[in-house]
């Protein structure tokens, strides 16, 4: 949901996912001078609770000493920068925020006029019902409420919690899913990867007990990457072998979906990026994402059938370009593009989409930016731009593709933020921080992007390939096209925000580690002249980026 609103020379524009609230924020020429941030307030419809939101950069001079991991109310020491998120919201729930400028002095603020809008959060069961993980183990309150140690270091309550903190209500909706399954009426088939995790695998083994058809296929392909030998194991473990269906030919079978039908007809599919492992649900950013759509279902149901008979990789792309033309256009509200498929084409139509994007343009990449993507971020043409990264690349190449990235992210309309973590104590308020689990992939391991995200007309195409020529020519992958649903694109937008705002503080922290650079973030400036008129820049992306998040617009 969208809430924009003008009052006093304050502009909000709000974008409400399931469970964050985005702030876009913008003030006339006429309030700018002397103002010291913005202080912003949050009521709650259901609570009735009115409070201030909360920051962790302080004023030095009115700085309260909270200590590491503290934080301060914005009415003391309000936030110097055009956007901010609310990540402490439940779903389905309206929230009034009133943004309030602050002027004076840190000693002695005062409030100019005020602006306020309410909102209201989305609900996470729908048609389309998105769930994302925290995707940020490495952060600063998991490091003191668990004590930055992995979960499973922990025992107990406090070891379900830290579970529950990180999984962020992905691994609850995937059970919730499978437990629909609840009689011989129903049925279950799925393609998956990495499938180890213990409670999903007994759940389907629960399903099975109580009458449901349950069979899944996956990845047994001999190779050094191969996850069968923590599969093979866990599928022993859980008594579930005869429900099995090892997948051993072809190069990876790199899908994540189940199907569920009732009465021999599907009838929803759970697809999005998560591994059936503990890393995948819940450790780097990951994305599970159901469609209550019979035809969708049906679609993901041929191709179970397809990969359930272990065809030769040319077989199964004789089976893809059957069924999924990459030359028919894809005008559908939602439309399923599965691999391999022969050549390259479809890497070059996602390209083709992603250059489509006439105001902004969000993606994430767990492996690099392949070079088709390059050049459509190496455009100077005003449109903003972001790209959230594992790395800067990987492989032979990826020394020069961390000099070509770099390159990108001088432009005043490019943005990119690459995963990593806080690796030191002591500045500020912050303490290390360790990611605690650890696998081929630490941080960003969705595959998704949006275009155009706050407009009308969004495009989201969001699944289980990466943006690579493998992923469309060889693996066995997934992915939904979903064109002009505002409800999907505010979900997928207000969570990449929330990583991206995690990750670029991060990143910024690694560099000057890098370069053997004290860190020291700073407190809060004194005056409008030391920290506004960069966002009024037109060489600077922090312009770029608040006319966009204010305003769904750039040009």
């Amino acid at each position: 949901m969208r809430a924009p609103a003008k009052s006093g020379g304050v502009t909000i524009n709000a974008v409400a996912g399931t469970r964050v609230v985005f702030l876009g924020l913008d003030l006339t020429a006429s309030k700018r001078e002397g103002c010291l941030g913005f202080a912003i307030q949050r009521h709650d419809s259901v609570t009735g609770e009115t409070m201030w939101l909360r920051g962790k950069k302080t004023f030095a001079a009115t700085d309260p000493g909270a200590g590491p991991g503290g934080n301060v109310p914005t009415c003391y020491h309000p936030v110097q920068g055009f956007w901010w998120a609310d990540y402490d919201v439940a779903p389905g729930r309206a929230y009034t925020y009133t943004v309030v400028p602050r002027y004076g002095t840190p000693a002695t603020l005062t409030s100019g006029a005020s602006a306020s809008t309410t909102v209201t959060t989305e609900v996470e069961d729908d048609t389309h019902s998105i769930f994302f993980n925290r995707g940020a183990v490495a952060s600063q309150e998991y490091a003191h409420d668990f004590d930055n140690r992995p979960p499973k270091k922990l025992s107990g309550d406090l070891q379900q919690a830290a579970y529950r903190y990180l999984s962020h209500g992905l691994h609850e909706a995937l059970l919730a899913f499978i437990a629909r399954a609840k009689d011989g009426d129903w049925s279950l088939h799925g393609a998956v990867y990495e499938f180890n995790w213990p409670d999903v695998l007994h759940a389907l083994g629960a399903a099975r007990g109580r009458g449901a058809e349950v069979k899944i296929v996956y990845d047994a392909i001999p190779g050094k990457r191969a996850p069968v030998s923590f599969t093979g194991p866990a599928i022993e473990e859980a008594g579930i072998a005869d429900l099995c269906i090892p997948r051993s030919t072809g190069k990876i079978m790199h899908n994540k979906f189940f199907v569920l039908s009732r009465k021999g007809k599907p009838v929803a599919v759970w697809t999005g990026s998560t591994n059936i492992s503990e890393n995948g649900i819940f450790g780097h950013l990951n994305v599970g994402h159901s469609v209550e759509d019979a035809t969708i279902a049906h679609a993901y149901m041929d191709d179970w059938t397809d990969l359930s008979g272990n065809p030769s990789t040319k077989a199964t792309k004789d089976w893809v370009m059957a069924n999924d033309d990459p030359d028919k256009p894809w005008t559908a509200p939602v439309t399923t593009v599965f691999s391999p498929h022969r050549g390259d084409a479809v890497l070059g139509r996602y390209a083709t989409i992603a250059g489509s994007a006439k105001q902004a343009l969000c993606m994430t990449l767990a492996f690099g930016m392949n070079d088709l993507f390059k050049e459509v971020y190496g455009r100077r043409d005003g449109t903003l731009r972001m790209a959230l990264m594992e790395d800067y690349g990987s492989g032979r190449s990826k020394k020069v593709d961390t000099g070509k990235i770099k390159a990108l992210q001088r432009a005043s309309n490019v943005v990119i933020s690459i995963g990593n973590h806080v690796p030191i104590n002591g500045f500020d308020e912050w303490v290390a921080e360790s990611s605690g689990l650890t696998a081929n992939v630490q941080w960003v391991h969705t595959k998704f992007m949006l275009v155009d995200p706050l407009s009308k007309t969004p495009t989201v195409i969001t699944g289980s390939a990466n943006f690579s020529p493998d992923s469309v020519d060889t693996n066995d992958e997934n992915m939904l096209v979903i064109q002009g649903n505002q409800r999907v694109a505010d979900i997928y937008f207000t969570e990449y925000m929330r990583l991206f705002a995690h990750y670029g503080f991060r990143e910024a922290v690694a560099i000057a580690i890098a370069k053997h650079e004290p860190w020291h973030p700073g407190h809060l400036k004194e005056t409008w002249q030391e920290w506004g008129p960069p966002f009024f820049d037109q060489n600077d992306d922090r312009n770029t980026r608040r006319r966009y998040f204010a305003t769904g617009k750039v040009h």
